[in-house]
């Protein structure tokens, strides 16, 4: 049979472990890359139907890029909440507050995120909200999406006062009297957050529409979404994810994963790590994993620690941070899944977490269909490294996190910052899998600043007296690319996924030019977008 498209020009297959795997034509029928090599022999599998695209001089092709960590509804539905991220006082945030309350007409809630206590210096408050909008119910996640900063009277409706214990894994802030002052630390958060009523199937449809493409015109074609689309049957996402794909509206690739409180569900409805959510959606909208907590994390200082942070004692830690969930909860849970044939993915951001996270898995690892993960990694003890490949555990991280939050482990974590936190080069000489993601919407979902941040282990945005964090932990643009397109199919156990190898799906971007080392060709990378990018053989963006 003669090739549906026929792609020649410089082109990265990543094939084997290492290297670029360069070759100059890829040949694709049925949404499948069926042959590699040369363009003269690829030439003659094609006919006058076949479509051929050409690389201009500079550009080169490779697998497009698969987000193993954000949250797909989440995202989308944030991009129309209130955002606090560019607020840079308090006072800021306040005004933003006051003019959503006079767009949204009561009783309607006030969502928004992206509030930072430490860039304004101080601890927000529910008085504050009163001020500007009195008697609104208000709930605004920070910036790590961790905390929740709620007025009177979702504090109110959530029945939380002076006499509220704090929930297990989480902490209510309280005044001096005692009383609760707003902020509502990790599980505390959920109190609130369950009160508000989830948004109307078609409102998610239409924000998840446009995000997607959004999502492909950054070279994104695939997302491991670890709980915004959870299988929880109070969530009706799920639903609207099935309907989309099965009407051929959802572009991308999806790895829907199940919280804790859906895990019975899923397992009723025989749920399975890899299998289809319905009969038209193989290939497209798939099961991933259980998701659960091990602790909190560095911005809202309640990541679980080994040692204590430098100078401080956090919320309900001693300055150690807190698990959210107990160590032994996290096994059982985990055996629970595996027993379905449902593997586990652990946030552990504290190295105490990472350590619990790793020995919870430890039992079920070589059970389940994909391999079980920890999630974001920003500390691990140095005796904890080899573990993951031991266990066969893979390390989902997020190297644009290192932007925001190389400040705070600096002042967190002292010296042991640089030589435990984000130690991506050590845990791949160690032999984890290492996948890439970004966590939208907590940062941006573009892939291509954290590609770069992974190599050159600072931002732009730092400021020029600020050296590069931990600069022995840097990976080559390779490595980096290889941990965005192969590692993330890699968790799944799929030696084809993120590669351009006969047998892979045919989903690939084009970019404007070669992948080369040195600080300003990498930098130059962070804003790199694709000018083609084709999922399934079919071409989805061409500029």
């Amino acid at each position: 049979m003669p090739l549906d498209s026929l792609v020649t020009g410089r082109i990265a297959t990543f094939a084997g472990d290492a290297g670029y795997g360069w070759v100059e034509a890829i040949g694709i029928r049925d949404g499948i890359v069926a042959f590699a090599g040369s363009a003269i022999d690829l030439e003659t599998r094609a006919d006058p139907h076949t479509r051929r695209i050409e690389l201009e001089p500079g550009e080169i092709a490779i697998s497009g890029i698969t987000d193993a960590h954000l949250h797909v509804a989440g995202a989308a539905l944030a991009a129309e909440q209130l955002d606090l991220g560019g607020a840079p006082t308090l006072a800021a945030a306040l005004d933003l507050v006051a003019g959503a309350a006079a767009r949204i007409p009561e009783p309607g809630w006030i969502e928004g995120s992206g509030w930072d206590q430490r860039r304004w210096g101080a601890w927000p408050t529910a008085a504050a909200l009163e001020r500007v909008a009195p008697r609104r119910r208000i709930a605004l996640r920070s910036a790590d999406h961790h905390s929740v900063w709620a007025s009177p009277a979702a504090l109110r409706e959530a029945s939380i006062d002076a006499s509220t214990p704090d929930p297990a894994g989480g902490v209510i802030r309280r005044a001096s009297d005692g009383s609760p002052d707003g902020v509502l630390l990790e599980n505390a958060g959920g109190v609130v957050e369950d009160l508000i009523p989830p948004p109307q199937p078609e409102a998610v449809a239409r924000a998840v529409r446009t995000y997607a493409r959004e999502l492909l015109a950054l070279g994104v074609v695939g997302v491991h979404d670890p709980g915004s689309l959870a299988l929880d049957p109070t969530n009706r996402a799920h639903a609207v994810y099935v309907g989309l794909a099965e009407a051929g509206g959802l572009p991308i690739r999806v790895h829907a994963c199940v919280r804790a409180d859906g895990l019975d569900h899923a397992i009723e409805e025989r749920r399975r790590s890899g299998g289809a959510l319905a009969p038209e959606t193989v290939g497209r909208l798939e099961m991933g994993w259980l998701k659960l907590f091990a602790d909190g994390t560095l911005g809202s200082q309640t990541a679980a620690l080994l040692d204590p942070i430098e100078g401080s004692a956090n919320e309900g830690g001693a300055g150690r941070g807190l698990f959210t969930t107990a160590p032994e909860e996290l096994a059982a849970l985990s055996r629970r899944a595996a027993d379905a044939g449902i593997a586990t993915m652990i946030h552990a951001i504290g190295d105490a977490a990472v350590r619990e996270a790793l020995t919870a898995l430890a039992p079920t690892a070589g059970e389940v269909p994909f391999m079980p993960r920890l999630e974001h990694v920003q500390l691990c003890h140095p005796d904890d490294r080899a573990r993951f490949k031991a266990l066969g555990v893979a390390a989902s991280v997020q190297p644009v996190h290192l932007r925001a939050d190389g400040a705070n482990a600096r002042d967190d974590w002292g010296a042991r910052a640089e030589s435990t936190g984000y130690t991506w080069r050590s845990l791949l000489d160690a032999g984890a899998v290492l996948a890439f993601g970004t966590d939208a919407p907590v940062e941006p979902a573009d892939p291509w600043p954290g590609i770069a941040l992974a190599v050159l282990r600072r931002d732009p945005s730092w400021p020029d007296d600020v050296p590069p964090f931990g600069p022995r932990e840097a990976l080559s643009l390779e490595q980096a690319l290889r941990a965005a397109t192969v590692g993330p199919a890699s968790t799944r156990r799929d030696r084809l996924g993120g590669r351009l190898v006969p047998g892979s799906p045919a989903d690939l971007i084009v970019l404007p030019e070669a992948p080369r080392e040195g600080p300003e060709r990498v930098a130059a990378f962070a804003e790199v977008r694709p000018r083609l990018v084709m999922v399934g053989g079919g071409v989805e963006i061409e500029r």
